[in-house]
């Protein structure tokens, strides 16, 4: 945990930002895998976390926005949890810990909120992600379960949001580590990328380095030699030579922050000059777009900016022609760079998209495009000092769309459909950072991952 100051510190901003009421943020519960004492790796709640800290379950807290207090709610552990855990601190030194003098039992939280209730009192809750939570708090608010996202309050959401999405030094320094791990999850990874390997023997090394080095992967590993496929969480092709291996990885800190890195190797540790082609590419979209990162600029615009470096370069390479401008504005790169240039990242790896898309990557400047690819796009705001964000353009080869635009004519004008049968084969390739925004630039965190052609052949023959 950080300093109790800086969880107390959080909480009187929160309320800076709202207008009055009661904050309402239940924690996680363990989730059962197949029964009810074989649970799943706790996974706290990051809001929760953020004003909180406290990595336990079975736990709520509440904000209060007018008396200035702040109370936490949960059981000390019996004799029972002490034989099956050991001694656990009891909830009054965990609540310390966050800066927090009054404590209650679970038990409290259903009185209190009843009488907030019979008082009147706003209760600002966000919308429950998880079953558990979803049912308590219904029981707590008297709000069926089914109308809770028309009680949620989207006060509380952009008051959330406002202060999550600017990193301090702490945060920055957590994600950082994260991204070091990642560097050895990934060289691990290029080092693997044999023919004949299956994909499971390399995501299951990745795994293991992330819960050695942290506290687990932070989203599960993407690992596969068909790339195309965007989230392919299949791990069982054998590595073939010709073939380009994708890893999408990143780990998580104990203290649940995370990194989120992509790199795109080929099988054998050689680019063929087809994949030397489409890599460079892909790169010049990532290097082009991290240069161009700086506060007040629109992220839409800089995935344009990578939309246009992709587009032109698969006209050099003959599968798109004419105006590029005229183009990407048509969406026809898209066919293949159909996602975001990338999203926030923090305490989630895609940060506080559990609130929605729109209140994280959108606001009343700008808001979300409906044009197939640029629709994908999480995060599109302007871009303030204290983001971090990834940076990651791919090209894809995806034979189901290729089909599908062919035979709808889509974009004629500018993909040359004859020339792309030779390529339904290939597979696809992304590179990813991840990016800090700084007072007038930007910073790439961690320790620089290979993502040359030169770098990653010569680690690749180590």
């Amino acid at each position: 945990m950080f300093q109790p100051t800086v969880y107390k510190k959080r909480r009187d901003m929160l309320r800076n930002l709202m207008n009055g009421g009661i904050v309402l943020l239940p924690g996680n519960t363990e989730a059962a895998m197949n029964y009810a004492d074989n649970t799943y790796h706790f996974r706290q709640d990051s809001t929760f976390l953020y004003f909180f800290g406290i990595n336990q379950p079975d736990l709520a807290g509440i904000i209060d926005l007018d008396n200035g207090q702040d109370y936490i709610f949960g059981n000390d552990v019996d004799i029972d949890d002490i034989i099956w855990m050991g001694p656990q601190p009891l909830l009054k030194e965990r609540a310390e810990k966050a800066g927090v003098t009054t404590t209650y039992p679970f038990s409290y939280l259903q009185i209190s909120m009843n009488e907030a209730i019979a008082k009147g009192r706003h209760i600002h809750f966000l919308l429950p992600y998880r079953g558990k939570t979803t049912l308590l708090v219904s029981k707590l608010l008297g709000i069926n379960a089914e109308y809770l996202g028309a009680h949620k309050s989207e006060e509380l959401i952009r008051a959330v949001v406002a202060l999550r999405e600017i990193k301090d030094q702490g945060e920055i320094t957590e994600i950082e580590s994260m991204v070091d791990v990642a560097y050895d999850m990934h060289t691990t990874a290029m080092k693997m990328a044999k023919q004949g390997v299956v994909e499971r023997e390399i995501s299951g090394m990745v795994e293991g380095i992330a819960l050695q080095k942290a506290n687990g992967v932070s989203f599960p590993v993407i690992l596969s030699i068909n790339g195309q496929t965007l989230h392919n969480h299949y791990h069982g092709n054998i590595l073939k030579e010709g073939r380009m291996m994708v890893c999408d990885s990143g780990a998580e800190s104990e203290m649940n922050y995370c990194s989120d890195i992509t790199r795109t190797v080929p099988v054998g540790g050689r680019f063929s000059q087809r994949q030397r082609d489409i890599y460079e590419v892909v790169l010049a979209a990532n290097v082009k777009a991290i240069e161009a990162i700086k506060p007040g600029i629109l992220y839409k615009d800089i995935h344009l900016l990578s939309a246009r470096i992709i587009a032109q370069g698969m006209k050099d390479i003959g599968l798109m022609k004419g105006d590029i401008d005229k183009a990407v504005a048509a969406g026809a790169h898209a066919l293949f760079f159909p996602h975001g240039l990338g999203h926030m990242m923090g305490l989630d790896v895609h940060d506080m998209e559990n609130f929605g898309e729109n209140f994280i990557g959108y606001d009343n400047e700008i808001s979300r495009s409906d044009q197939f690819g640029l629709a994908f796009l999480r995060l599109g705001k302007r871009l303030r000092e204290g983001f971090v964000l990834t940076v990651e353009p791919g090209i894809y080869f995806i034979p189901a769309l290729i089909d599908q635009w062919h035979e709808k004519k889509m974009h004629t004008e500018f993909i040359n459909y004859d020339k792309l049968e030779a390529w339904k084969d290939f597979g696809g390739i992304r590179i990813e950072d991840d990016i800090l925004v700084t007072n007038d630039s930007h910073r790439l965190l961690g320790k620089p991952i290979p993502k040359t052609i030169a770098d990653i052949e010569a680690i690749m023959s180590l």
